[in-house]
């Protein structure tokens, strides 16, 4: 008996430790939010919620909805429903997730405005809408947005202006409007966001001149304005942007000198400043971009010399200074740019011989010098490049006959019907 009473204390005290890991096991899910429930029903009802990809069900709670996160509280954090077939507008009510961290709405086919009512998601980190139908301008009330730190917009319908607003965004770090119809002048306010890391404004409508305070930002890496309608000049200032990594103002209207500032750019990789109307020459301060991998200027109208110290950008892979003004010979240190693909020098008013150097270029797959004044002879040394598949260099000066290093290297070349030189 003695160990028969033993053995049911034993169990007894057992038990009550395990009493309190049971009750847990068996306690009621964490209480919901009405108001985040509301609103969630709301987005469902208004976005066409019965044909989604994944529907919800009603019965379920928010927790295992699909693209639903909530908290320990039972509060929504994040929202994903990217590409889940929504279609339909985005309710005002979606401005009551208090708690909401992560908006992702990516590649529906969403339309209508942005609720100016999302500029109350205070605890909001990121929000993303890209790829959808979405119209109407961009609510000011988003730089109410203290702890944003990705605004997503690109690929959509909007218009109107960038609100000044948004310059109050001090935890930036992505700033994408681009592929709308967004018009009128960049505000000088985005100088004021401190933490940017990538301004993306491409495909829109916008016009005027580029801010100098842009070189304000210091942790800049990408600055894309390309395919706008931006006037005047390339600012100075933009040659402050110590990480600058990419910086593409193609196709605008912008006009003046090539800032010599943008040789401090110790961080750029890609300079792309083609169609636009610039003119003036070429900044020698340009061969200081050690990390230079693509260099286009092409389609302006620069003139005066090639500088020769191009010849020192040891990264680059592209270069293109084509259909500008360009006069004198074309620089022998060019053949020091080894890493060099595709080079294209045509349509200028260059002079003198084809450096023999540029049959170092033993990378270089694409070489384009027609529409020039050159002439002498085709360098026997083309035949040097091993990866050379399309040359071109007619409308030139240059003698009547191809170096028979060339013959059977490439697969389609422009020499007027030139025959192959005796040897």
């Amino acid at each position: 008996m003695p160990r028969l009473r033993t053995y049911f204390l034993i169990c007894c005290a057992f038990a009550l430790l395990l009493l309190p890991l049971l009750t847990a096991c068996n306690a009621a899910p964490t209480t919901e939010s009405p108001a985040d429930r509301e609103a969630l029903i709301a987005l469902y009802y208004s976005a066409n919620g019965e044909e989604w990809d994944t529907p919800w069900q009603s019965g379920d709670p928010m927790s295992e909805w699909q693209g639903v996160t909530v908290d320990s509280n039972g509060r929504v954090v994040e929202l994903d429903l990217g590409r889940n077939d929504l279609r339909g507008h985005l309710p005002p009510e979606l401005g009551n997730l208090s708690h909401l961290k992560v908006l992702d709405l990516t590649g529906n086919q969403l339309s209508g405005k942005i609720p100016a009512e999302l500029g109350n998601l205070a605890n909001l980190e990121h929000l993303y809408l890209y790829h959808n139908q979405l119209r109407g301008e961009i609510p000011a009330e988003l730089g109410n947005l203290a702890n944003l730190g990705t605004l997503g917009l690109a690929n959509n319908q909007l218009n109107g202006g960038i609100p000044a607003e948004l310059g109050s965004l001090a935890n930036l770090e992505g700033l994408l409007l681009g592929g709308n119809q967004l018009s009128g002048k960049i505000p000088a306010e985005l100088g004021n966001l401190a933490n940017l890391e990538g301004l993306y404004l491409e495909s829109n409508r916008m016009s005027g001149e580029i801010p100098a305070e842009l070189g304000n930002l210091a942790n800049l890496e990408w600055l894309s304005l390309r395919d706008n309608r931006l006037s005047g000049k390339i600012p100075a200032e933009l040659g402050n942007l110590a990480n600058l990594e990419t910086l593409d103002l193609v196709d605008n209207q912008l006009s003046g000198k090539i800032p010599a500032e943008l040789g401090n750019l110790a961080n750029l990789e890609t300079l792309s400043i083609h169609q636009n109307q610039l003119n003036g020459e070429i900044p020698a301060e340009l061969g200081n971009l050690a990390n230079l991998e693509t260099l286009s200027l092409a389609s302006n109208k620069l003139s005066g010399d090639i500088p020769a110290k191009l010849g020192n950008l040891a990264n680059l892979t592209g270069l293109s200074l084509a259909i500008n003004q360009l006069s004198g010979k074309i620089p022998a240190e060019l053949g020091n740019l080894t890493n060099l693909r595709r080079l294209s020098l045509r349509d200028n008013q260059l002079s003198g011989k084809i450096p023999a150097e540029l049959g170092n270029l033993a990378n270089l797959a694409e070489l384009y010098l027609y529409g020039n004044q050159l002439n002498g002879e085709i360098p026997a040394e083309f035949g040097n490049m091993k990866s050379l598949v399309k040359l071109e260099i007619d409308e030139n000066l240059l003698s009547e006959c191809i170096p028979r290093s060339l013959e059977n290297k490439l697969d389609d070349s422009k020499f007027d019907g030139l025959p192959y030189c005796f040897e």
